[in-house]
């Protein structure tokens, strides 16, 4: 099993939630963040002031497949997600274990 952290913008969120109803994953825990790369922030008027802007939102997504789903997953956000500009996000892939479900008790690929 494979636990994928997923980090996009917030506008590409149901695009990535369908990506993952498709590609059958059994659920996702979301964040709201903050963060920044190599886009450096951006700068915005307020109240005719101009402020520089560091930190920009982001949305993780955090979910743990099977390991055949993890490259159909990365190639449908690569084919959807993507728009070729900074700020598109990252996809970190982490081995997992084990999985507990408290309610049944079951461990593994049952557990999800």
């Amino acid at each position: 099993m494979k636990r994928l952290e997923i980090i996009i913008k917030p506008e590409k969120f149901e695009i990535l939630q369908e990506i993952l109803d498709e590609c059958m994953a059994h659920g996702a825990m979301v964040s709201n963040i903050q963060g920044y790369g190599n886009q450096k922030g951006h700068k915005s008027l307020y109240r005719g002031a101009e402020l520089e802007i560091e930190l920009l939102p982001k949305i993780k997504v955090e979910t743990v497949v099977e390991d055949e789903l993890v490259e159909p997953i990365i190639a449908q956000v690569l084919k959807e997600v993507k728009t070729g500009n900074c700020g598109d996000g990252k996809i970190f892939v982490y081995n997992v274990e084990d999985v507990v479900r408290i309610r049944t008790g079951e461990h593994g690929s049952k557990a999800l």
